[in-house]
């Protein structure tokens, strides 16, 4: 049976001051160094197999820690990367709501395609959602962690499991340095077997849909 970890990045000063990243190239900081290094012999400890991440940095810097650990190498994919925010990334939301209040009042309405030129929700869970089923195609039967970005990851697996946007709005997101558990069982699909997985010991699994 094929796992996948799929493992959001590390905090970033942007993170921590609500400042929109989407595809902007961040690096973790001291926090985000430090949760990757404490989660890093968590996910060791399931003994991967491939590791592969988004080419962002932040991404890139979390999936090192683990590295170190297991010797592998990571193998990068631009497809993993975050949701594109478009004119939004490198604002706070208070200001995307002065400048923009029709397109932020139908973001919080659960419009998938705002405007302002933010990727479609279903754009972002086709591309994530192929990158992780053709990593988990190269590794059958072994355990693939995926470092990415909270938006990247929900879709992802959103689109592996064949939720829809709806279902997919009552997930909690991922914390920083968090993971979800997929299991792809050759009768039954993709099935999820743990949220919010990490150091801090949140395990949220969504009621079945």
């Amino acid at each position: 049976m094929t796992r996948l970890i799929v493992w959001r990045h590390g905090n970033t000063d942007w993170n921590a001051s609500d400042r929109v990243q989407g595809q902007t190239d961040t690096a973790l900081n001291d926090l985000g160094r430090a949760q990757a290094t404490t989660a890093a012999p968590l996910i060791a400890a399931l003994r991967p197999d491939v590791i592969v991440a988004s080419d962002l940095q932040r991404a890139v810097d979390t999936a090192t820690a683990l590295v170190a650990l297991t010797g592998l190498p990571v193998r990068s994919d631009p497809r993993l990367r975050e949701r594109y925010y478009g004119r939004w990334q490198g604002l706070t939301m208070p200001t995307i709501a002065e400048r923009f209040p029709a397109e932020y009042g139908r973001w919080r309405s659960g419009d998938q395609s705002p405007g302002c030129e933010v990727e479609s929700l279903d754009d972002l869970g086709k591309r994530v959602g192929e990158a992780l089923q053709e990593a988990a195609d190269a590794a059958p039967g072994g355990t693939v962690v995926i470092a990415t970005h909270g938006g990247a990851a929900r879709q992802g697996c959103g689109h592996l499991l064949g939720w829809s946007t709806d279902v997919l709005r009552t997930v909690a997101p991922l914390q920083n340095c968090h993971w979800t558990e997929l299991r792809h069982d050759p009768t039954r699909g993709w099935q999820l077997r743990a949220h919010n997985v990490g150091a801090s010991g949140t395990r949220d699994i969504p009621a079945p849909v």
